[in-house]
C-alpha cells in the first residue's frame, strides 16, 4: 500500500462536516478521492484512522436494468404492495435501502389499515412520510419529528411535523402526547451512537404493548463519524444490544440488567442488516415442565 497522508486538522474538518451534515458523505467522498488524489482501496487508511466513512456506497446502487421495483422483488423475493408505493414515490424525496422494504412490510403489516400511531424519526425531504401514508393508510396517525427547521413546510401534507432534537426529553414527550399515544416508532434520526439510546430510553416505555421500536441505518454503528466504529465500545450492537441480550437472559446470571426501562417489555430483539426491530410486550417469568 502507498502510503497517503493528509494534514490532521483537514481530515477534523471533514469529519466534522459530515458529522454534522450526513447527507455530504458522498460529497466528501468524491472531494477526498478526486481532488485529493487517494486512490479509494486506500482511502480507509488515511493517517491510520477511519475517521471518515469511506465505504463507497455507490457500489450498492441498485440493477438500473431492473428498476427499483423489480430489484427489490427480485432480490429478496418479495411480493407485497410496499415496493410499489416505494418505487412509484412522486413529489417528495425518499431514500431507504432496498433490504428494508420486504422488512418493513414483514413487521408493518399486521397494522395496515388500523388507526395505529406512528412516529418517524427524521423527516428529511418528506417523502418517506409519503410513503406511509401511502402504506398505512388515511387512518393511521402519523407524526414526524426533524432538527431541520425547513422540515416545518411538509407539516400536515402526508402527516403531522414537529421541529425538535430526538434527545430533547421534553420535546419527545409532548410529540406522544399530542399523538395520543405512539405505537411504532421508527427511527431514521441522526443516526449517532450517542443520540439513538436516549431516543430509545426515551420513547421505547411509550411504545404501546404490542408495539415496535425501530432503528435503521445502522451501518453507521462502524463510522467513527457517527461515534461508532468496529467493535468499538460505543458501536450500538456492542453496547446497547449485547446489553439487552444480556438483559433478555437475566433469570440465568447473576449480573442483574443493565436497560430494565426496555428489556422489561422487550421479549424480542430482531437484527437484520443495518436495522433492529424490538418489540414490545411485557415480558413474563419463563416456566418449564416436563410431561410423559
Amino acid at each position: 500500500m502507498t502510503e497517503k497522508r493528509l494534514d490532521v486538522t483537514v481530515l477534523e474538518a471533514l469529519n466534522h462536516l459530515i458529522s454534522n451534515h450526513p447527507q455530504l458523505l458522498a460529497s466528501v467522498y468524491e472531494i477526498v478521492h478526486d481532488r485529493l488524489g487517494l486512490p479509494k482501496n486506500e482511502l480507509p487508511y488515511v493517517l491510520g484512522h477511519n475517521r471518515i466513512p469511506l465505504i463507497d456506497i455507490h457500489q450498492f446502487d441498485y440493477d438500473r436494468e431492473l428498476g427499483v421495483e423489480m430489484d427489490i422483488r427480485t432480490k429478496y423475493n418479495y411480493d407485497g404492495i410496499l415496493a410499489r408505493i416505494y418505487a412509484e414515490n412522486k413529489g417528495c424525496l425518499v431514500h431507504k435501502w432496498h433490504q428494508y422494504i420486504p422488512l418493513y412490510d414483514r413487521y408493518f403489516g399486521p397494522y395496515r389499515g388500523k388507526k395505529i400511531r406512528f412516529l418517524e424519526i427524521g423527516v428529511s425531504k418528506g417523502g418517506s412520510l409519503q410513503m406511509w401514508r401511502k402504506y398505512f393508510g388515511d387512518e393511521a396517525i402519523i407524526y414526524g419529528i426533524d432538527l431541520d427547521p425547513e422540515c416545518a413546510k411538509l407539516d400536515g401534507q402526508a402527516g403531522q411535523v414537529r421541529i425538535g432534537s430526538q434527545t430533547d426529553l421534553q420535546f419527545l414527550a409532548s410529540v406522544v402526547d399530542e399523538m395520543g399515544g405512539v405505537d411504532i416508532v421508527l427511527d431514521d434520526g441522526s443516526h449517532h451512537m450517542d443520540h439513538i439510546p436516549v431516543t430509545l430510553k426515551a420513547l421505547f416505555p411509550k411504545v404501546s404493548e404490542g408495539g415496535l421500536y425501530l432503528i435503521e441505518d445502522l451501518h453507521t454503528a462502524y463510522w467513527e463519524t457517527f461515534g461508532g466504529s468496529y467493535r468499538s465500545p460505543t458501536n450500538f450492537f456492542s453496547t446497547v444490544i449485547q446489553d439487552l441480550i444480556d438483559d433478555m437472559h437475566h433469570w440465568y446470571h447473576k449480573d442483574g440488567q443493565r436497560r430494565p426501562e426496555v428489556s422489561n417489555f422487550c421479549p424480542g430483539v430482531h437484527i437484520h442488516d443495518s436495522l433492529v426491530v424490538l418489540e414490545k410486550q411485557r415480558v413474563l417469568r419463563p416456566s418449564r415442565s416436563m410431561i410423559a
